[in-house]
């Protein structure tokens, strides 16, 4: 079982930036893979990015590719989602989830991942 629990998110203003943390307990196998999610007010959840423990393999939607920046400290069991930039559009709670490894994913559905946490809100004022 994995537990993840996200904090960073607020309110700011259009154009600036924001940290979000995601911290993982449990068993988080090394070949996991760590995604960040998205989901708007009456809107379907949706990829923001991802990135695998064990390895620099990193995937952007393109809607937030040279914004935002995804990362990762092992030794502290933390993912984290670097948002510069901020756009209106980005509004939204964001949700942090482990998926265990699947043959062949790419790790950019909801249905690729196993674990989700409990969600950030994002606020980007105009």
């Amino acid at each position: 079982q994995v537990q993840l629990v996200e904090s960073g998110g607020g309110l700011v203003q259009a154009g600036g930036s924001l940290r979000l943390s995601c911290l993982a307990s449990g068993h988080t196998g090394s070949n996991y893979a760590m995604g960040w999610f998205r989901q708007a007010p009456g809107k379907e959840r949706e990829f923001v990015a991802r990135i695998r423990w064990s390895t620099n393999n990193i995937y952007y939607a393109d809607s937030v590719k040279g914004r935002f920046t995804i990362s990762r400290n092992n030794a502290k069991n933390t993912v984290f989602l670097q948002m510069n930039s901020l756009k209106p559009e980005d509004t939204a709670v964001y949700y942090c989830a482990a998926g265990v490894p699947k043959y062949g994913s790419i790790y950019v559905s909801t249905q690729d991942y196993d674990y989700w946490g409990q969600g950030t809100q994002v606020t980007v004022s105009s």
